[in-house]
């Protein structure tokens, strides 16, 4: 019985408009939070990290996305509104899902645009409190979410490219 109306109620989906279909798949699904964030390098090497008001540990520069931005936007918006640093972003991004938590996360590897000042990055928002350059050797304590994006960053880096599929 269950089957029937299962398979019932797929054939009535099939003939809904895509938007109503839409509709009822974000009523049926589960949530997620989506963010962009970026593992800014300078040119020796260092990596920017930051410390938010209401935070404990240090972090990596990003943020939600708003509604309908692209990830690669919103990444540049975030670091921007945070930091005030224009960042080229350099790198496909890794992708985290934290299940649950319902937060999925866009990393992306960036590097500062060749006329900025690295040295005057600081706190452009309320929320950030501290801002610091550090040698990938040499990590403040990090938070949980910083280093779920660090290794899924690292695994990316060791995957080899993928081939193009058959035409």
């Amino acid at each position: 019985m269950i089957a029937r109306v299962h398979r019932w109620l797929l054939l009535v989906y099939r003939h809904l408009p895509s938007r109503l279909r839409r509709s009822v798949v974000r009523l049926v699904s589960p949530t997620f939070s989506a963010g962009a964030i970026c593992l800014i390098e300078r040119a020796d090497g260092r990596v920017l990290l930051i410390r938010q008001l209401y935070r404990r540990h240090w972090g990596l520069p990003g943020g939600l996305l708003e509604r309908r931005e692209h990830p690669t936007d919103a990444a540049r918006r975030e670091i921007f509104e945070e930091v005030g640093l224009d960042v080229t972003l350099v790198s496909e991004p890794a992708v985290v899902v934290d299940a649950p938590s319902r937060r999925i996360d866009i990393v992306f590897r960036a590097r500062p645009m060749r006329d900025a000042d690295v040295d005057l990055v600081g706190p452009s928002s309320v929320e950030i409190v501290e801002v610091g350059w550090f040698s990938p050797t040499e990590l403040p304590e990090l938070q949980w979410e910083t280093v779920q994006a660090l290794q899924a960053l690292a695994r990316a880096s060791l995957s080899p490219p993928a081939r193009p599929l058959p035409a």
